[in-house]
């Protein structure tokens, strides 16, 4: 049986309290007595409780992450860097799915909460009054990943997605191509949704090209499957294009996937460039031309924001916008060149 504080203190013949503060404060404690009580603790190969310790130092090490969806693959490279930032400071974490459930994540808040966590890292998803006054309720620090909050002053790191769009699109014009489509989340996506629609369109409207949503752009969420259809949809309206945004690295993969099936070469006949620079941009065939964003660095960077928050130390910045780049592979064609 696990042994306790209780019997520490029994073969030592001290309290308990005395036990308690060479745990934490052994300098306080007169050097016989802390000896008998380490040679106690070794001997009965006691290990004190990480809550019990938590409640004394108002401190459990422990950080909650909140995720929309695990299975998405932009996830793993950045709870990576999350878990290396928190080994680093001594922290742990604890990660919720709430598969994009408003219900589910207000829940995981509350579980977390009663957990004693320290700190809440949420990642993709916008910041809704309910959850944010359930945050003040709670009183928790609160940093966002890869999505942030205007209306609300809480730190985020993440990329701009606006001009990572921008800079996507941009780059199959300055490639040749005119006729690009673009398949996307949702307009009412404040996070990467809209914003990556509205880059596309200052691109296209910049350079001088027809900027029609309804012919150019398809709709799907970030699902292989469903991309497939939006890409097999936006063929069908959009024929003639030449060029294909994709807003996510799996979207771009649907898109590829559908063209492939129905014998149009990618990047002979379509380009296709995607978002994220995940593992699977490096995996397709043809290797798949992304919009790099630092997704390990995003979440080293997100997790040492909150560890400064808990802290109680001054943060160099509210808003952190991280650099992102065009990632050169294979599955963009120059067309300028004959």
């Amino acid at each position: 049986m696990k042994s306790t504080i209780r019997d520490v203190a029994r073969m030592a013949n001290v309290s308990i309290s005395t036990v308690s503060r060479v745990l934490n404060n052994p300098d306080l404690v007169a050097k016989d007595k802390r000896e008998k009580i380490l040679e106690a603790i070794e001997q009965l190969n006691y290990t004190p409780n990480a809550l019990a310790r938590g409640l004394i130092h108002k401190r459990t090490q422990t950080l909650g992450v909140i995720i929309p969806d695990i299975s998405n693959l932009f996830y793993a490279e950045v709870i990576r860097g999350m878990e290396d930032s928190a080994h680093e400071s001594g922290n742990n974490l604890i990660i919720c799915n709430t598969v994009n459930d408003q219900a589910r994540r207000l829940a995981s808040v509350k579980v977390l909460s009663e957990k004693q966590i320290d700190g809440i890292v949420i990642t993709s998803e916008p910041i809704y009054p309910d959850s944010y006054e359930l945050f003040r309720q709670l009183n928790i620090p609160i940093v966002l990943a890869a999505t942030h909050s205007l209306e609300y002053e809480i730190p985020s790191v993440r990329v701009n997605d606006e001009q990572a769009a921008y800079d996507a699109t941009e780059y199959l014009i300055r490639k040749g191509h005119k006729r690009i489509g673009m398949i996307s989340g949702s307009t009412l996506d404040p996070i990467s949704g809209l914003p990556r629609i509205q880059g596309f369109m200052r691109a296209l409207r910049t350079h001088g090209l027809e900027a029609a949503p309804e012919i150019r752009i398809e709709y799907a969420n970030y699902h292989f499957e469903e991309s497939y259809e939006a890409m097999k949809k936006l063929y069908a309206k959009f024929p003639e294009l030449t060029a294909v945004f994709a807003s996510s690295d799996e979207r771009a993969l649907g898109a590829i996937s559908y063209l492939h099936e129905n014998r149009i070469q990618v990047p002979e006949q379509v380009s296709v460039i995607g978002f994220d620079n995940t593992r699977m941009a490096g995996m397709s065939y043809p290797k798949l031309t992304t919009v790099a964003q630092p997704l390990y660095q995003m979440g080293f960077q997100a997790v040492r924001k909150l560890d400064q928050l808990i802290n109680g130390k001054q943060l160099d910045e509210l808003r952190t916008y991280m650099s992102h780049w065009i990632e050169e592979r294979h599955s963009v064609r120059d067309i300028n060149i004959n």
